[in-house]
């Protein structure tokens, strides 16, 4: 990594969000041996969903792009609690769902708010593997959903 996680955070005038408690019956992050893996984030701000609908029909694909990048800070909160940013090694894959309009296909595009984010937080130990799928809806009516897992050291 080029530089400590933080420091690169706040080059890129960025800070980690409190991470959002549950809405349901999980929890934001859990770590197996050498992996954390971060539940699913919406795009939350002071405890209320940023945005609601479906990208390509409620919310602009570069607004879905914001979002997701948004997601993936919040996943990185909950990644910090657990066991701190500076203890990341990789992001290993990243899955995104976006809430798509009928004949929207640029699921990859809106997901890669969340990957761009991610390798220039980390640099190359942020480039990850990743999925990306198009759904109808999403919890709370959220355009996008960001999960994480990431190795960190022992």
């Amino acid at each position: 990594m080029p530089a400590d996680p933080r420091t690169r955070l706040e080059e890129l005038g960025l800070r980690l969000p409190a991470t959002s408690p549950p809405k349901g019956s999980y929890t934001p992050a859990v770590r197996s041996g050498n992996l954390v893996f971060v539940a699913g984030q919406v795009p939350m701000a002071d405890g209320e969903l940023s945005a609601r609908g479906r990208v390509g029909e409620d919310v602009t694909p570069e607004a879905g792009a914001r979002l997701s990048r948004q997601c993936a800070l919040a996943a990185l909160s909950a990644v910090d609690d657990l066991v701190g940013l500076e203890n990341v090694v990789q992001v290993v894959k990243v899955v995104g769902y976006v809430a798509s309009a009928e004949g929207f296909r640029g699921q990859a595009a809106v997901v890669d708010g969340a990957s761009n984010l991610l390798t220039a937080v980390f640099g190359e130990a942020g480039r990850h593997a990743r999925s990306t799928v198009g759904v109808a809806d999403l919890p709370l009516g959220a355009p996008v959903e960001i999960e994480i897992t990431v190795e960190c050291r022992p």
